[in-house]
């Protein structure tokens, strides 16, 4: 009870700092209709002279861009540069003498960030999609949905705070952290469906974290799943995504324990 209460006091006042500056999150109402845009376009002229490519028709095509887009929404997060930030200029001693876990702190902010944006971002795009676009955004097993965006957006955290962590062992982390979130929004079938890829590395993609983050969030919201030739139920996937998720937090807690005993409280 004692946690929910820190969870939803830090929550509610991120959401109350970040809605002074909301206008940041209004362009997002922009920035991602006109990404979805320039998809369209492009897959148009891919379908012009084929009906079916790699098992998707042209209308699953850009459902799975635009459910892509408004999940990301959902799921959305930086704990990797704020925590780089507090670890290069010795601020992150400060919660060493606090009472709770900076893990903590961060997903309570986590929460209060994404609250505001889903009225501020997931809504209105939402809307745009579904009645300008005419694309089919209704999951046809919501309780799953919601559930698997749920595990996907704590995945996201442990993963961008685990990068976040490499601070710690580096001076200045900001170019691993940039290679690796390309990697990682590549691996996350944020830019073309993992089914796309190769066979083989399909098979290596499957046993990484990251197609937990928004490819499997996606295909649950869509109503099906299927990568590297193996298709699952979405029960199976959900809880499968359930498992990685746990270990995820495990290899969390491992590094922020390691890091802590490295950490010397000094900036640079």
């Amino acid at each position: 009870m004692q946690s929910l209460r820190f969870v939803r006091a830090v929550a509610f006042a991120t959401y109350k700092e970040w809605a002074a500056y909301r206008s940041h999150m209004a362009v997002s109402i922009f920035i991602g209709p006109v990404y979805f845009l320039v998809q369209y376009f492009i897959w148009h002229a891919v379908y012009a002279s084929q009906d079916i490519l790699n098992g998707f028709t042209l209308s699953e095509m850009l459902t799975y861009y635009g459910v892509m887009s408004v999940i990301t929404y959902l799921t959305f997060d930086f704990a990797d540069w704020n925590l780089q930030m507090l670890i290069r200029t010795g601020k992150y001693v400060t919660f060493i003498l606090r009472p709770v876990s900076h893990v903590g702190f961060a997903l309570a902010q986590k929460v209060g960030h994404r609250t505001l944006g889903f009225w501020m971002e997931f809504i209105p795009v939402f809307l745009i999609y579904l009645f300008i676009f005419k694309i089919e955004l209704l999951p046809p097993q919501p309780f799953w949905a919601v559930l698997s965006i749920i595990l996907g957006f704590l995945m996201t955290f442990f993963v961008n705070y685990s990068i976040g962590l490499t601070a710690f062992w580096l001076t200045n982390a900001e170019g691993v952290r940039r290679v690796f979130l390309l990697m990682r929004d590549v691996t996350a079938g944020v830019f073309v469906p993992l089914s796309f890829f190769p066979e083989g590395l399909q098979h290596v993609l499957f046993y990484l974290p990251f197609q937990f983050m928004q490819y499997v969030p996606v295909r649950v919201y869509i109503g099906s799943y299927e990568l590297a030739g193996i298709t699952m139920s979405i029960p199976q996937v959900v809880g499968l995504q359930a498992i990685a998720v746990l270990c995820m937090w495990g290899v969390c807690q491992l590094l922020v324990h390691l890091g802590a005993r490295k950490f010397t409280g000094v900036g640079v």
